[in-house]
């Protein structure tokens, strides 16, 4: 079992954008890895972001159980045949692993081209809550194409999950396209910690009063309670991952 010391000199995250093109390259052999973000938040006394490239034939990662990290992976381009207490399941693009702690996994590159994907690795404040997260659906392993679409007047909806987890009380994930320039909705706050992970097309952001700008593969975090607002920074489709937890 894997578990990480994370209590000393870890720093707040700052809200703000986490940009792709930015993040330095360790290149291991056949892989690579961009280390994203790492602090604490409002309800997570460790929280890290990273990405992994496995090349085309790639060895499995090891198989490994973290003691008391949960994890969400989701992924970037690719193909991921992804392996958690023996039952193995094929990702494409969009897809994600919501990984309570103390299961065993491993993920490999099963496709001709590059695999990436993304590691968000994090710890409550709280106790964790082994029997919360079971029962809230345990580990889950979601393909994009399992999920229905909603369309909406400006783009559509794709929700991945909405429930309570082993390390948080409630963690909602989904996506939104946008079609058109502009908000998805008005600006506003609220008491759970977000993300938003842009997909494609070109996005703006407001943070705080603060603006930003991001594409492809770049983050934006937003501190509880901090005001906010995302919106399509063009004429051309946009679409991104939204994520928010306490």
């Amino acid at each position: 079992f894997m578990s990480i010391a994370t209590k000393a000199q870890l720093k707040p995250v700052n809200s703000g954008v986490y940009k792709w093109a930015e993040h330095p390259v360790t290149k291991n052999g056949d892989r690579e890895s961009r280390k994203i973000l790492e602090g604490t938040s409002t309800h997570l006394e460790y929280f890290s972001i990273h990405a992994t490239t496995q090349f085309p034939g790639a060895k499995p990662s090891t198989a490994h159980a973290n003691d008391d990290i949960e994890e969400c992976i989701i992924i970037k381009e690719g193909l991921m045949k992804v392996t958690v207490e023996g039952k193995s399941t094929v990702l494409g693009f969009g897809g994600v692993i919501l990984l309570m702690p103390k299961q065993m996994h491993s993920v490999q590159n099963v496709g001709d081209s590059n695999l990436t994907y993304y590691v968000l690795r994090y710890r409550s404040k709280k106790k964790m809550d082994l029997e919360r997260g079971q029962t809230g659906g345990g580990t889950l392993m979601l393909n994009v194409n399992s999920l229905a679409f909603k369309p909406s007047a400006r783009g559509g909806m794709r929700a991945y999950f909405d429930r309570p987890t082993t390390m948080c009380e409630r963690f909602e994930m989904h996506t939104t396209l946008l079609n058109v320039k502009g908000p998805s909705h008005n600006p506003h706050s609220h008491v759970e910690t977000e993300i938003v992970l842009a997909l494609s097309g070109k996005t703006e952001m407001t943070i705080d009063g603060k603006e930003y700008s991001g594409t492809t593969g770049d983050f934006y975090f937003i501190e509880s309670p901090l005001m906010h607002g995302v919106r399509n920074a063009s004429n051309e489709p946009c679409s991104y991952f939204i994520m928010i937890w306490k």
